[in-house]
């Protein structure tokens, strides 16, 4: 199979990584000098130091039209950029594939987020909402599930969900990238499994900024809990089964999220927690926390929905800098008490 990855980030040089144990891999990156310098010194030294790419692996980069020979081979395509990047990344590929007569290839991304929307509007999309506006003639997935790149990249055992309305587009997934260290289940929910991924972001600031408070493993589990609860709430009122959130992509990735050191969004709590501004936070990590750009859009289709998320509004408002951390967790504590 010949596999197509757009970013060279973390997790797209992880996936690479993988796949190219047994399938031809193409890794394009849009600066043509960090292409070169992955070719030179075989490392991505910015995202995966001390990994080395495997010979076969082939770099590349530029503009997006180089990419125009790679497309007339492919079997799939991986979009491993930022959520930011999606939109225009499915735009492009809707013209060029057709150009490259691969009309029907399977299009993928691993990006978990909310698209930040305009100015005045509270209409976020996930990936498959852009996909279905701009790009409604491609065949169309998500993988996601819970992964740390670094942990990928060390061939550590990690599982792994392929999502998608379109029964070829799981099976094209699960001949890329099951075998080894990854197993692939496919998964017909691609409204849960997205929103899985897109919130699991939001707890985890909140349980970094739990943790950095120092409050305890009991108000972690609820923590954890009641996140769960909030994100199954907004999934099911989004048209997902409640039971997606229950598997690899609600409750694994969650629990992975929130509790793991590698996770930038977790990071960002037990930063916030510090005493650092939500500026100094983010510029310490370097890479891309999805959830400080999801986090108000996910309030925000929570209400127009009429669903309850008091956790991801305590998270926004920290975020803003209307709520400093302790008293985000009172107003959590005092909120009067519910059916579970």
């Amino acid at each position: 199979m010949h596999i197509t990855v757009i970013g060279a980030g973390a997790w797209g040089t992880a996936l690479a990584l993988a796949a190219s144990a047994t399938h031809q891999v193409h890794l394009w990156v849009r600066d043509p000098a960090q292409a070169e310098r992955l070719r030179a010194e075989r490392v991505n030294a910015r995202y995966l130091p001390g990994v080395p790419l495997p010979p076969g692996l082939v770099c590349a980069g530029g503009d997006p039209e180089g990419l125009l020979p790679w497309l007339t081979q492919t079997d799939l395509v991986v979009i491993a950029t930022p959520m930011a990047g999606l939109r225009q990344w499915l735009q492009w590929l809707a013209r060029a594939l057709p150009e490259a007569g691969r009309a029907a290839v399977p299009v993928t991304w691993l990006c978990k987020g909310f698209e930040r929307p305009p100015e005045g509007s509270a209409e976020g999309l996930l990936g498959h909402e852009i996909a279905a506006r701009v790009a409604p003639a491609l065949r169309v997935g998500v993988l996601s599930g819970p992964s740390f790149a670094q942990e990928v990249a060390a061939g550590l055992p990690t599982a792994l969900v392929a999502a998608s309305a379109d029964a070829g587009v799981r099976a094209t997934l699960v001949q890329a990238f099951h075998g080894g260290h990854l197993r692939v289940y496919a998964n017909d929910d691609l409204v849960g499994v997205e929103v899985g991924g897109a919130v699991k972001n939001v707890m985890a600031i909140a349980t970094g900024l739990c943790d950095g408070l120092r409050l305890g493993h009991n108000a972690r589990a609820a923590l954890i809990t009641r996140g769960l609860a909030e994100i199954t709430r907004l999934g099911t009122a989004l048209g997902a089964r409640a039971e997606t959130f229950m598997g690899l992509s609600g409750l694994g990735d969650l629990v992975l999220t929130a509790t793991g050191d590698l996770s930038r969004n977790r990071q960002v709590g037990l930063l916030l927690a510090q005493g650092m501004t939500l500026a100094q936070a983010v510029a310490s990590l370097g890479h891309v926390a999805e959830g400080v750009y999801s986090a108000r859009t996910v309030a925000q289709r929570a209400h127009a929905l009429g669903v309850r998320m008091p956790i991801t509004d305590a998270v926004v408002a920290l975020l803003d800098g209307t709520l400093q951390p302790r008293d985000a967790v009172t107003r959590l504590m005092a909120r009067d008490s519910v059916a579970e």
